[in-house]
Formats: C-alpha cells, structure tokens, sequence
C-alpha cells in the first residue's frame, strides 16, 4: 500500500470527518495530503491549506515570539513576570475550601516568572482540565470566554512546584503585548508569520468563510456527525494560549524552522542556542504533560507516554525515550483541542503535523491517524 493510501485508511479507520497530514525534513515536504470533510454537513471536502483552528498549537508560536523578546533583553526568563503583567504580581494559591465554597487563600511562596509560564508550572490552570480550577469559577461566576477574567484566577500550588496544563501561555501572549506596546497579531505577523511565509496563519474574530468546522460524532445525524460552532479566537485579547486559524502547510514551515534551529529559507527568527533551550526539559524532576479533565465533553483524559517520564521545555512536551518505529528521544510536540498533533525530531531531523477538528480532544481514532503518519515518516 502506498503511503498516501496509508493515511486515507487511517483516516477511514479513525471515523474522522477529515484530516491533513503533512510530513517534512530541514529541507522540504517529504508527505503531504488531506482527505474527507472540512464541512461534513454542507459537503465540503478538506483541502491541504484548508483554514482550521489549531487552539493549543498556538502556544509554539506564541513561546517563539516570546524567546525572541528574551534573546532582545526585553522579556527576562526569571524575573517576577508581575513587573510586566501587574495582574500576576501577587498571586494567590487555593489552599482548602470553606463550608459556604468559597476558597481558602494564602499568598504564594514566589514570585510567577516567563519561564514558570511557559513550563506551565505557574501554579495556573484550565477549567476544563483541573477540578477546582473549574470549582474557583462555578464560585466566582463563569467569566465570558474571551475574556480576561477567564485567565484571571489563583493558583493551585506555589510557582515552581509542580506541572499543570494552564492558561500560561495567554499570558505569554499578553507579556508580549505590554513590552513591545503592539497587539499579539501585529507582533507575530511582523516577526514569526512573516518572516516564516504563514500567510494563512493569524487572529480573527470570527471563524473565517471556508474553514474547516469543529465536528462532534452524533449517532442521530444521517452523516455520523453534527457540526459545532465552538469558535476560540475573538474575545477581549488574542489568546496566546489557543486562539490562532492556520494550514496545515503553514505549521509545517513552523516546525521546519525549529529543525532548522531557528531559521528557515535564510531568515533567522532565533539563535541556535535559544531552541536549544527551548528543547530542553526544564521541569526535571517533575513529570509533565498528563491532562486530567473537569470536562469530559470537551476534553477527555490525555497523556501521550504514559510508560514515560515525559518533560517540558519552554513550550514543548519532551519524550525522553525513543518511541518504536517513530520519534528519538528529545522530541518535541504537543497538540490542539480540536484533535490536532504534531511533532519535532532534531536528531532524525523529521516532523510532521496532523490536522483535524473534531471534538472532544484525545479521540482515540484521530490519535491512531496520527501515529499511523509518524510512522509513514519513519518507515
């Protein structure tokens, strides 16, 4: 069977609407190909550079902008982050409830820095993956989503103590903001987009017209499906944390310069030994990168090797083991909500991006569509 119908099968066998999968090296695309639905109501097949929502993939490209500004003496990766971000200058951590709900509170034992943000180790969380952040919020009032009271919330542990997937990188994001006095947008569009050619790649305030829609299986409808209108970009501030529309094609230029050490067809967006950095697990010896939920509709429990002490640089989940016909040790990757994944190998100098929307995250047929092309890339 030729690759190409490898991945069609995968896909068919994965019961996904429709998928993008993109395999590259430093030099070039090694595979590329889409298949299904972007739209399976309407009829809309996917195509290669069809707009999708990556949600957590973001992060990568927002840590990047932020390693830029470091590399630039204009963000620091261990000074309080509350010299930039007053809101974060005096976090407080959850330390018990009270009989009426309301959290117990104390100050915290340090100060948030960038690095805690980007490692995810701020003590910050996600209401739909921590209970009691989920809890906080149910006390406090559900802020709108977008909003900047939906990333304002206290912490679960004293930065530095432990690994929670968080709203972080939202932060991140707005860290770029105050220093640069320039919107994420205009910042990455300048910076990371341009220089790398994602011309596909930005904000919007609404899905734009001919992008794939968010899928959720529905045994009622005729197709197997119903579409979603969860949409996670506008709102009071770019979400640095999850709110970009991209291509598939555009990520993988994204990861080809990472291969690249920090640079792609000439333009250099950071030194070679600031990836080097951000490809180092800066967590040790906490283990990172296993997803509880507070909302199983949307996202199930998720982690990627299980059997391994999985770390974290600054931005990227790090398997410390080589993976059986797949990845070397000292990978990087993580994924999007909608059931997007990818994945960095500097020393096999490979990577690849799989794309799809559907939803809630960790669906096991998208995840088997996605090991399938990892190991298209490694055959």
């Amino acid at each position: 069977m030729d690759t190409i119908s490898q991945f069609e099968a995968a896909l068919d066998q994965a019961n996904v609407p429709g998928g993008i999968g993109i395999i590259v090296d430093r030099d070039g695309i090694r595979f590329s190909h889409a298949a299904g639905y972007a739209d399976i109501t309407s009829g809309a097949r996917m195509a290669e550079d069809t707009l999708c929502q990556i949600a957590s993939m973001t992060k990568a490209m927002v840590s990047v902008g932020a390693m830029q500004l470091v590399e630039q003496g204009r963000l620091s990766l261990d000074a309080p982050i509350g010299d930039v971000l007053p809101e974060l200058a005096n976090p407080q951590v959850i330390s018990g409830w009270n009989a009426d709900g309301s959290p117990m509170l104390r100050p915290a034992a340090r100060p948030i820095t960038l690095r805690h943000l980007l490692t995810h180790t701020s003590g910050l969380g996600y209401s739909f993956v921590q209970p009691d952040i989920l809890r906080y919020f149910q006390w406090a009032g559900m802020p709108p989503a977008g909003s900047k009271a939906s990333i304002t919330m206290p912490l679960l542990f004293d930065p530095g103590d432990e690994w929670a997937y968080s709203v972080a990188t939202d932060w991140v994001g707005l860290a770029i903001e105050a220093v640069t006095e320039s919107d994420l947008q205009t910042y990455l569009a300048e910076h990371v987009f341009g220089p790398l050619g994602l011309h596909d790649t930005g904000f919007h305030d609404a899905l734009p017209a001919g992008a794939a829609k968010v899928h959720i299986r529905s045994a009622e409808a005729e197709t197997g499906f119903v579409t979603h209108g969860v949409f996670l970009g506008g709102g009071e501030f770019h979400s640095g944390g999850g709110g970009l529309v991209s291509t598939a094609p555009d990520y993988a230029r994204f990861l080809q310069m990472i291969l690249g050490g920090g640079q792609l067809d000439g333009n250099r967006l950071l030194k070679a030994e600031t990836i080097a950095e951000m490809s180092r697990d800066q967590v040790a010896p906490l283990r990172a990168g296993a997803l509880t939920t507070a909302m199983p509709e949307f996202a199930t429990p998720f982690d990627t090797f299980p059997d391994q002490h999985t770390g974290w640089g600054l931005g990227f989940l790090i398997n410390p083991e080589r993976i059986e016909g797949g990845r070397s040790a000292g990978s990087l990757a993580w994924a999007g909500i909608f059931n997007s994944y990818y994945w960095i190998d500097p020393a096999a100098g490979i990577g690849g991006v799989f794309v799809s929307q559907i939803s809630p995250f960790g669906d096991p047929g998208a995840l088997a569509a996605f090991d399938t092309l990892e190991k298209i890339a490694y055959a």
